[in-house]
């Protein structure tokens, strides 16, 4: 697992639009490597690089924001949601279905 998975994942992640979400197993799917912790790793290195990666529209399978506590700020992955109009309630995506953007079905 080098850089080209990395580049895979921040490319694949920063085709989610704007007000919609995906999960980390969506992306480690689509990608056909490794597993959903594996995509959360990856995006935790996303941070401070050339390139903004959207790594706040991933959440977990549950639509919980579990990927919080590695922002800047525990709070910035909310603000940055509800800026493009995902509503959270409890660090939990609202109408995750609503939202829910997956990879497999989109870029088909």
């Amino acid at each position: 697992m080098g850089e080209s998975y990395f580049t895979r994942v921040f490319e694949l992640t920063s085709k989610i639009p704007a007000g919609r979400i995906t999960t980390y197993g969506s992306i480690a799917d689509y990608l056909a490597l490794g597993s959903a912790r594996m995509v959360g790793w990856a995006l935790n290195k996303s941070f401070g690089g050339e390139t903004f990666v959207p790594a706040h529209r991933v959440v977990n399978r549950k639509g919980e924001l579990s990927g919080r506590g590695h922002f800047p700020t525990p709070s910035m992955m909310q603000e940055l949601l509800e800026q493009e109009g995902v509503i959270i309630d409890n660090n939990k995506v609202k109408d995750f279905d609503k939202h829910y953007w997956n990879p497999s079905e989109e870029l088909a």
